[in-house]
């Protein structure tokens, strides 16, 4: 990358310990548990709603929604199902709507599953955007996307081409079959291979497995993956597949690459060691800060979610709203960013 990583990333990231939290913008509380009894929150609380409860990258983006709201002023706190299913979030989203907070903030585990319960929330006056991994159009206000799909899904494509210099299939590591966001870079993954169908001959796609983001089904899926003698990359569109993966290639000496998307601080052994030359991500805190501006300028009533309005959102600047590929609308927050061998002891430290 031509420019420093901390030239591009302006907030510093803090590690967010606990694994659930409910808490007044800038004050520390302590963590419940992940079986604790479900906290009661006031009406004026911004809820963030993650895939699951172990998912570090969902912590991440709790950070920024969080810093973004103690800017802002109003409470936030964050929940999540143990295991990434619609139907537990489902039952998450009926608590809130009973408790009538303010708005909810929400990483979709399903793209339609969803509506029925979403749609009872807005009915009943409360402020929903997907973040991440989108609900369709008719389920939020608006979405908060992290970069442009088809830059996501080439870039990965041709990163797998590169790294294996032509020669040798490709095979993807991705969560769930439901997930809206990893769905849609592997199409775009795919348009790239069939656009440039001689440039790829001797790097077909040769299998799609889903980890579900756990941690050990994802290390499973890699064990069966590198039995495969064709494969020569993976290609890991999500950070707990990208570990997993990691992990497993690390402790073997099979000749496989990876590529993919996964925060720096967790991935640096693994392109320090040359097992995954290039990866990319975006500031995982940023898109959890542009979700809460976000939500405040829809509850305050600057937007309404339409094509072309805009909002402030703190030190990301202005924010123009746009029209999706579904017809909805969503906020893009900017450029995917390159981690490799000369800038991930730098970037490492960052986030």
């Amino acid at each position: 990358m031509k420019a420093s990583i901390k030239n591009l990333i302006s907030v510093s990231l803090s590690v967010l310990l606990g694994l659930t939290a409910v808490s007044g913008c800038g004050t520390k509380n302590k963590q419940p548990s992940p079986t604790a009894a479900p906290a009661a929150y006031t009406s004026d609380t911004y809820v963030f709603v993650a895939k699951d409860i172990q998912n570090t990258y969902m912590q991440k983006v709790y950070e920024g929604f969080k810093d973004s709201c103690s800017e802002i002023g109003i409470n936030t706190a964050y929940e999540a199902p143990e295991s990434p299913t619609a139907e537990k979030q489902i039952e998450i989203i009926k608590r809130l709507i009973d408790q009538k907070v303010k708005g909810i903030a929400i990483a979709a585990n399903d793209e339609n599953a969803l509506e029925p319960a979403l749609k009872e929330a807005m009915d009943a006056g409360i402020k929903v955007i997907s973040l991440d991994s989108a609900v369709n159009k008719d389920s939020r206000q608006i979405h908060i996307k992290q970069a442009d799909p088809e830059e996501i899904g080439s870039k990965l494509i041709r990163t797998a081409y590169n790294i294996t210099n032509g020669e040798g299939g490709i095979a993807i590591l991705t969560t769930t079959e439901q997930a809206t966001n990893q769905n849609l870079w592997i199409s775009y993954m795919k348009k790239e291979l069939e656009a440039y169908p001689d440039k790829y001959a001797s790097t077909p796609l040769i299998t799609t497995v889903y980890g579900d983001d756990d941690y050990a089904k994802s290390k499973t899926e890699t064990l069966s993956l590198i039995e495969n003698p064709n494969i020569r990359v993976i290609i890991c569109p999500t950070a707990v597949g990208l570990n997993a993966a990691g992990e497993v290639l690390q402790n073997t000496s099979m000749n496989i690459r990876l590529t993919g998307l996964g925060m720096p601080s967790q991935i640096a052994p693994f392109i320090e060691s040359g097992i995954c030359p290039h990866a990319y991500l975006w500031n995982t805190s940023d898109i959890g800060y542009l979700a809460g501006y976000a939500l405040n300028a829809l509850d305050n009533g600057q937007i309404t979610g339409a094509k072309g309005d805009i909002f402030s959102a703190g030190h990301l600047g202005e924010k123009t709203v746009s029209t999706d590929s579904e017809g909805g609308t969503e906020v893009i927050l900017g450029d995917l960013l390159e981690f490799n061998s000369y800038n991930i002891s730098e970037s490492k430290d960052m986030y």
